[in-house]
């Protein structure tokens, strides 16, 4: 590395060293951790059709309840993803991690409606200071050209915990000689391994790039010049700072709230999939076992997506248009199932519904933080984006009655018009972004025409200012 200060260059390789460490050690944490997450609020799905709708005599309205009230304490206690900033993350996350792993696991000992109630809503409290903190977490650690595939990775860990549960669920569902009922195993088996994983957190999750303790001194010192080129300062970039005009500022920027109605938008499809998919899969004519295994390859493939998206996106710097594609393939799923009865074209439609909705999410977040020149900015655009973005769910789990089987035809097409919203909202606000950067541009000079000294490199360079250009 040449030169100690601000403006200091960074090597590229030793660079991309520190990038690759922090890839291996908290990447893989924060995957885990939400592979985890998603398992135990989606696992619902798997165990109503392995027989817990028939043990605690659940109507189809009282089942819809237990899908909603998690996103009601879910909504409410949004503003917890502040608390990465307030408290060291490795104590938050801890505290996170151990309470829903706990509530996942007792929700196996409960016997009435109102027990699973109160569990599911504690579920949704401990998560809700977990998953929509995560890419503002990231954002201590990453670069914007850095963010999005690795909120891309992070992300991808829904659609293969989905996809796990299906194949966890048809192997636990296939052997009917359990000493307890398959519904209480799967919540068992699911919740415990969170609880472990808890005790890892506290020692393994770093509060920032410059303390995390599997990175060497000359390793730090990278970590604290990218810092400062991403936000300015050593005093913004603490944790336990928050800029309260800052938050201001963004609760009055519009695009924001594009960003956070595409948000709802995927969420009223985000959240009823994988909670309904076991059931329309039973009612295409498969048996319950077989419809558990059935529901795991479209989340394969939307794994796969949500990663291959979110990196083209980030070489190219076109979540916008990323953005609209995969509505219209998340749309032209919900159309044929919204439109046809026979298995095939009902079952390839599951896969398109999967490849758009899941990968949609995957370059949302990062096109919030992508665009935003701050920590506290991007702190508070995340909060903004779940806050409205997580009501989705709200509707999303109320589309399937059962009065509907064996086609939910209703709630097919109200997620097919959701889908094509959301890619009118990403158009929409690409045009914007563009000529706001061309409204730069006239400002400033093109930004290849700036020089290299001041700013340009050094302190904040990524920050808003002469070099800062809205990613399309």
């Amino acid at each position: 590395m040449i030169g100690s200060g601000i403006g200091a260059h960074i090597d590229k390789e030793m660079e991309r060293r520190v990038v690759r460490k922090l890839d291996k050690r908290l990447m893989s944490l924060v995957f885990l951790l939400y592979l985890l997450s998603y398992l135990d609020r989606s696992n619902i799905g798997n165990a109503k059709i392995a027989g817990l709708d028939t043990d605690l005599n659940l109507s189809s309205s009282q089942y819809q309840w237990l899908l909603t009230i998690f996103y009601v304490s879910y909504i409410v206690f949004e503003w917890f993803a502040l608390m990465w900033k307030i408290l060291p993350p490795h104590i938050w996350a801890a505290i996170c991690v151990l309470g829903w792993g706990l509530t996942a696991a007792l929700q196996s000992a409960t016997y009435s409606f109102s027990g699973l109630m109160t569990g599911r809503f504690f579920l949704g409290l401990f998560e809700a200071g977990f998953g929509p903190g995560i890419p503002y977490l990231l954002s201590f650690f990453y670069l914007r050209h850095e963010i999005g595939l690795r909120c891309g990775l992070f992300l991808s860990a829904a659609p293969l915990a989905t996809c796990f549960a299906g194949a966890l669920a048809y192997g636990i569902t296939s052997n009917p000689t359990l000493p307890i009922a398959n519904w209480r195993l799967l919540f068992l088996v699911e919740g415990l391994p969170t609880i472990v994983a808890a005790g890892a957190v506290w020692f393994l999750m770093p509060d920032s790039p410059e303390k995390a303790r599997f990175l060497n001194e000359e390793d730090k010192d990278i970590a604290r010049k990218r810092a400062l080129r991403q936000v300015g300062n050593e005093e913004t970039h603490r944790v336990g700072h928050v800029n309260f005009k800052e938050i201001g500022v963004t609760l009055l920027d519009p695009k924001v709230y594009f960003t956070a109605f595409m948000y709802f938008s995927c969420n009223v499809s985000f959240s009823s999939l994988p909670v309904f998919l076991p059931t329309i899969l039973s009612e295409m004519g498969f048996t319950n076992v077989t419809a558990q295994g059935l529901s795991a390859p479209p989340y394969f493939l939307a794994f796969l997506l949500v990663i291959a998206t979110t990196y083209v996106a980030d070489r190219t710097q076109q979540r916008g248009l990323t953005i609209t594609l995969l509505s219209a393939i998340g749309a032209i799923g919900y159309i044929m199932l919204a439109t046809t009865s026979s298995t095939g074209p009902r079952y390839t439609g599951v896969f398109l519904a999967a490849a758009g909705v899941f990968p949609c999410i995957g370059n949302i977040l990062p096109w919030v933080l992508n665009n935003q020149g701050s920590d506290t900015k991007r702190g508070a655009g995340i909060a903004i984006l779940n806050l409205i973005g997580q009501c989705g769910p709200l509707l999303g789990t109320r589309l399937y009655p059962s009065k509907d089987q064996p086609y939910y035809r209703m709630g097919m097409w109200v997620c097919a018009g959701f889908m094509l919203f959301n890619g009118a909202l990403a158009f929409g606000l690409r045009c914007l972004l563009k000529w706001e950067n061309g409204r730069l541009d006239k400002k400033f000079g093109a930004v290849e025409g700036l020089g290299r000294d001041g700013k340009s490199e050094g302190e904040g360079s990524e920050n808003d200012g002469p070099r800062f250009r809205y990613v399309l």
